[in-house]
């Protein structure tokens, strides 16, 4: 399964993708800045404390990779039926449905890897900058630092599972638009922060999504050896 894996990973060159997530990091780093010091400028502080920090992070990060997630669902997936270069895979001495598992493992793997980099990389510099710009008036400590590390983590890792989701929806008429899409819905639902609460602060919540994504994803699993790609 890790030579499938590595495979998918040259043949689709990751590393494209991984610059991607760097800059895109980079970009939320920015935003998170421009939130931070205007309305600094008029007295207003938007992250009163680093709870609220941490839970900005949580929602940057979690909704940009699952979008990212929903582009490699293409990609890897979808644009192989659409191409037909499927066929070429299903003629390997390799059953099929390790070749599927194989792309979906890579998928869940670099959502979770690059959601968990990108949280430790904006904390890390949110907090370098702020002991100059004092824009965060609370101070860090090791326990809370651990409270948000735990919860960050699971809610990472059930992004990852969440993002299969959108495979479903895309693999019904083969689309990657679908496929996009329908993840930037589940975004908008599971990440829309109101006073610093979403829906993903309901545990139950990104339990049942990251269940339905195993679902969706196991059933593609089990039903590839079905699917007509004449």
């Amino acid at each position: 399964m890790l030579n499938l894996m590595k495979l998918e990973l040259r043949k689709f060159k990751i590393m494209g993708y991984i610059r991607s997530a760097a800059i895109a990091t980079l970009i939320i780093f920015g935003f998170m800045m421009l939130i931070s010091y205007s309305p600094k400028m008029y007295g207003i502080n938007v992250f009163e404390n680093y709870s609220r920090v941490f839970s900005m992070i949580d929602v940057f990060a979690r909704g940009t990779f699952i979008i990212f997630a929903a582009v490699l669902l293409g990609r890897f997936v979808i644009d192989e039926f659409n191409h037909k270069t499927i066929t070429v895979l299903f003629m390997y001495p390799i059953k099929r449905h390790k070749i599927i598992a194989a792309k979906l493992m890579v998928v869940i793997a670099f959502a979770f890897l690059c959601t968990v980099t990108s949280m430790i990389i904006l904390s890390t510099l949110y907090f370098v900058i702020n002991s100059f710009a004092h824009f965060v008036s609370g101070e860090l400590t090791l326990t809370l630092l651990l409270q948000h590390a735990a919860k960050l983590g699971f809610h990472a890792l059930a992004a990852s599972f969440m993002a299969l989701i959108p495979l479903y929806f895309g693999m019904r008429k083969y689309s990657v638009p679908t496929t996009i899409v329908s993840s930037v819905i589940i975004v908008l639902l599971t990440c829309s922060d109101s006073g610093g609460f979403n829906l993903n602060d309901i545990i139950i919540v990104p339990i049942l999504l990251a269940a339905i994504g195993l679902a969706v994803g196991y059933m593609a699993i089990r039903k590839i050896d079905q699917i007509d790609i004449r």
